[in-house]
């Protein structure tokens, strides 16, 4: 079987980048098909890949500012050439599902939310540094590509969503129903630690929608150690409002990260994710989460018992939700055993199943088709 995996673009490593990775596993030879590829801020393993960009790598620019692309990325993923393949998994958070096959090829596409931009545009902006002028400039190119993606969703020949609350946008924007597989979490990489200090922790990109301006302040206020793993064009805003008890580590390995997770006095997840692959690893070590009641965190958190849930996106909110899992005892062992649902093995499974029944459904239609025209 001849395969193809699609993805939005490799510029920064992220959950959906982990999903591509865990993809890759699973289909070693297949090509990785994506807008732009930036080997620097990708894991040295992909340099062993079969990557094939478009166009827009050739841009030197758009690079580093591939978001300022927005009017070529249909057009990019348009001309990629899939005629060859029988499976071809797009990983899409915008465009890669937009890719064109042909009738004898299966596309299944993996899902991490509906283009937030376009659908959930007010919300999306709403943090952003964006004028009245830039918003009023931009709404006729969302309006087109909109458009674009309602046509490019009908493409897709069966959706697989990556919590519930994608599923439920899918159905929403695109009226399709959908799989639920949630991203894949390498649980056995993960050590629980008794021996806790007394840090809060946040790993994330230092974007507006992420919050972390919640945890640093929540922090401030509490005068509680906080300790921010990241970096992103808002560093500079979230320096300046941090107090003496915050401490930027920038980037950290992963071996790093897992340590700091274990001996976290709890992790803290302040912004809406759409799954939220950080609050498991967090669990799988052993580390309480502290999340905003919305998105993934009701697929991935229970409250009470792997975390502490706050019900608004404010810093009294999470300030008393703080307080209150200060008060819990959580359970080390029954949070990892929580945790292990959301393993790697448990997501190619239900990968590997989806993929044998669509496949086994279109050589089904296929053949009908081919009887009926004898």
């Amino acid at each position: 079987m001849r395969v193809a995996i699609v993805h939005d673009y490799l510029a920064q490593m992220g959950g959906a980048e982990k999903v591509v990775e865990v993809l890759h596993e699973m289909f070693p030879e297949a090509p990785v098909y994506t807008s732009v590829y930036v080997p620097e801020a990708m894991p040295a393993s992909f340099k062993s890949w079969d990557i094939r960009t478009s166009f827009l790598q050739h841009l030197p620019a758009l690079k580093k500012t591939h978001r300022f692309a927005l009017p070529l990325y249909p057009l990019a993923f348009e001309s990629f050439d899939l005629r060859d393949y029988d499976l071809v998994i797009s990983s899409s958070s915008a465009f890669a599902k937009g890719v064109i096959t042909q009738p004898h090829t299966v596309h299944i596409c993996y899902t991490h939310t509906p283009m937030r931009f376009g659908w959930m545009t007010h919300s999306y902006l709403e943090r952003e540094e964006i004028g009245r002028l830039g918003r009023i400039l931009l709404e006729p190119l969302l309006y087109r590509l909109r458009l674009w993606d309602v046509v490019a969703a009908l493409r897709i020949d069966r959706y697989i969503a990556n919590s519930t609350v994608v599923a439920q946008r899918i159905a929403h924007f695109y009226r399709r129903e959908c799989d639920i597989v949630y991203p894949p979490v390498d649980t056995s990489r993960f050590k629980p630690s008794a021996h806790k200090e007394d840090y809060y922790l946040v790993a994330a990109r230092f974007a507006p929608y992420k919050r972390l301006d919640l945890a640093i302040e929540a922090c401030n206020r509490l005068k509680r150690p906080l300790k921010v793993v990241g970096s992103g064009r808002q560093e500079a805003y979230l320096r300046r409002i941090a107090g003496p008890t915050v401490e930027f580590l920038g980037r950290v390995s992963d071996a790093e990260l897992v340590q700091l997770m274990a001996h976290a006095r709890g992790y803290i997840m302040p912004g809406q994710e759409d799954f939220g692959i950080s609050p498991v690893e967090a669990n799988a070590c052993g580390c309480p989460v502290i999340a905003y009641a919305a998105g993934g965190a009701l697929d991935t958190q229970v409250d009470g018992v792997t975390g502490v849930l706050f019900s608004e996106q404010s810093v009294e909110s999470l300030c008393e939700a703080l307080c209150r899992a200060e008060n819990l005892a959580f359970d080390i062992h029954v949070m990892r055993q929580h945790a292990q649902q959301f393993d790697t093995s448990v997501f190619k499974e239900r990968i590997r199943q989806i993929i044998g029944e669509e496949m086994a459904k279109h050589h089904k239609v296929v053949s009908g088709e081919r009887r009926q025209n004898v």
